[in-house]
């Protein structure tokens, strides 16, 4: 059985869905009736447009229900441009799916700047004016009466039979979903998925957070224009109650029953609707009331869609042949002792830049959190900045990450003034994270969270993902070998292809320091990187932090752990009530009265006794 297995995970992943779409190509040729071939025939333009909500809802993490509007648009251009113009499918495909794209971005923009839940009620009172604009169009829609006398599709000048343009809108359909998948499986994919799990710990890695939201949405509309053109020709009729908001959450249903956060869960949730609900001719009349129950049931008991619970299947028997051990392995020997960088196989020297923050204020109401603070940390050292709970520690690095703004005073990375930056250029300038609680999406290995790092400062194009064109591939080969040389360096090679999210807090803020590594930040910002840990666990991270900053990179530590900050830092900086008391090598502050006294009360203990 074990065999069998393994033999079944040599398979390579693309090839299931491969045999499926062959099949449903071939299905005219296989003996299905008409009727079912018009079924299989709704079902792929329904895929096609829920596909897009799952690209934005599932991925990115951005509820807009647009994807109605963007049909729409399609829909009545083909009809009008075969009617009056021209009458050719794959052109017209072409022009709708620009066209929805064009709707998409305009449509984006304000919501996503706005922010929250914006982009949702934006897209929401789209499609409640959707069936308004079609009659207001009246002279080119057809108005409340609908679009009537489109003609039989052409496809370079030759007139589809129903056989024929069947077989186009399933080729379409395997074709957009090829696509959607190499872009899912690419880094874009990985950084949507980051996106959706933490805006803040997407803008740390260098993505502007509201240019990829817009950019999967605006790419979420296109499938939707492209089953807009091919509704056009089903029965060359079109009326503005195809287009309300029973479609739109009809979308959203097949999206949450099919599986959100999956590839091909928008063809599973579109089937189910229309070999169910759909082909019921007293549906329409109980629609919303039924749409509602479901969703609340579907939501409740499979969160993540019928595709969900398959990949859990899936995994669970998987984990029962091959169960990894999910330990840190110890930090090579090679890291010990005081060699340099070039002595460190796998620690490549990291570019290094001076941090320097002066007078910096900030208040939040009338609590001032920092009053004026100056201090420097340097390239190959390890600075540590401590102090009491509230003396503003957390709150200075993430005013040097852009997450506040400053009310006064200057930083500066090197030679660049990063004042007032935003997050996401603050990381692309060289800075570089980790988090108090370590955030790792759900269902990315090891592997990919840390490759994540590497996003912005090694970009390759969605066009040459999509492609798989060569540039892709030499970012992919490359991606592959720094993340192991990186995964080894911290110890955790041999969990490269585990979830992230499913390793214990210990390991996973090493995969953490990992994926800040890979980025090959210049200054590199450790917040309370031991905490949590064993004392095995913090020793391997000590090594860890040393070899760091031996390659060259600036480290910034803010930890409560007193000894290991004496043990690691070259300089310690001590803060208290927003201001800073101290700064010395940690012979001096381990002896400073103000020090004792603030940070660790040996004066309240003297007094006691």
């Amino acid at each position: 059985m074990a065999t069998f297995v393994q033999r079944l995970r040599t398979i390579p992943s693309w090839a299931l869905p491969l045999v499926l779409g062959v099949l449903l190509i071939a299905a005219p040729w296989l003996g299905i009736s008409a009727d079912t071939r018009r079924l299989l025939l709704l079902t792929c333009i329904l895929a096609l447009v829920t596909s897009g909500l799952s690209l934005s809802f599932g991925y990115a993490g951005e509820l807009a229900l647009g994807q109605t509007a963007m049909y729409a648009t399609g829909a009545y251009l083909t009809g009008y441009l075969a009617m009056h113009w021209i009458n050719d499918l794959l052109l017209l495909v072409v022009v709708s799916a620009a066209a929805s794209l064009i709707v998409g971005l305009i449509s984006g923009v304000p919501g996503l700047r706005l922010g929250g839940w914006s982009l949702a009620m934006t897209s929401f009172f789209l499609v409640l004016l959707v069936p308004e604009i079609i009659e207001l169009l009246e002279e080119y829609t057809g108005g409340a009466v609908g679009m009537v006398g489109i003609p039989h599709p052409r496809l370079f000048g030759h007139k589809l039979t129903t056989v024929t343009f069947y077989v186009v809108v399933s080729v379409i359909t395997v074709i957009w979903f090829t696509v959607m998948r190499n872009l899912v499986t690419s880094r874009h994919g990985v950084a949507l998925q980051v996106l959706r799990q933490s805006p803040v710990l997407a803008s740390s890695l260098g993505i502007s957070v509201y240019r990829l939201k817009l950019t999967a949405y605006a790419v979420g509309a296109i499938p939707a224009g492209i089953a807009g053109a091919l509704f056009a020709y089903v029965d060359k009729y079109l009326s503005p109650s195809s287009f309300g908001f029973t479609l739109a959450v009809t979308v959203l249903a097949a999206a949450i029953l099919g599986g959100a956060k999956s590839i091909y869960g928008a063809l599973i949730g579109a089937a189910i609707m229309q070999y169910g609900p759909l082909r019921s001719t007293d549906f329409e009349q109980y629609a919303q009331v039924i749409y509602g129950v479901f969703l609340i049931i579907a939501g409740t008991l499979v969160a993540n869609g019928l595709a969900g619970l398959a990949n859990r299947a899936i995994r669970l028997a998987r984990d029962r042949w091959d169960r990894p051990v999910v330990t840190a392995a110890p930090i090579p020997s090679t890291l010990d002792g005081p060699t340099g960088p070039a002595e460190r196989p796998g620690l490549a020297p990291l570019p290094g830049a001076r941090l320097e923050v002066s007078g910096l204020m900030k208040r939040f109401g009338g609590l001032q959190a920092l009053g004026g603070v100056s201090l420097t940390a340097e390239p190959g050292q390890i600075t540590a900045l401590i102090g009491p709970n509230g003396s503003g520690k957390t709150t200075l690095l993430n005013m040097v990450c852009g997450y506040y703004r400053t009310d006064a005073g200057t930083i500066r990375i090197g030679a660049s003034d990063i004042t007032g930056a935003k997050t996401y250029r603050v990381a692309r300038a060289g800075v570089s994270r980790t988090f108090q609680t370590p955030l790792f999406p759900e269902d990315i290995s090891v592997r990919e969270a840390v490759a994540a790092g590497m996003y912005m400062p090694r970009y390759v194009g969605m066009l040459s993902s999509i492609l798989r064109l060569p540039n892709y591939r030499r970012t992919a080969r490359a991606d592959r070998a720094e993340t192991t040389t990186v995964l080894r360096l911290v110890g955790v090679d041999h969990l490269a292809d585990v979830e992230a999210a499913s390793l214990p807090a210990g390991t996973r803020r090493l995969v953490e320091v990992a994926r800040a590594l890979a980025s090959r930040p210049k200054v590199l910002l450790l917040d309370e990187v031991a905490s949590g840990l064993d004392e095995d666990e913090i020793e391997r991270l000590a090594d860890l932090i040393r070899a760091i900053r031996d390659a060259g990179t600036t480290v910034v530590l803010v930890e409560h752990n007193f000894k290991l900050v004496l043990e690691l830092a070259d300089v310690i900086r001590v803060l208290a009530q927003g201001e800073l008391i101290a700064s010395g090598t940690p012979a001096e502050i381990e002896n400073h009265p103000r020090v004792l006294a603030e940070y660790l009360g040996v004066q309240q203990e003297v007094a006691q006794q």
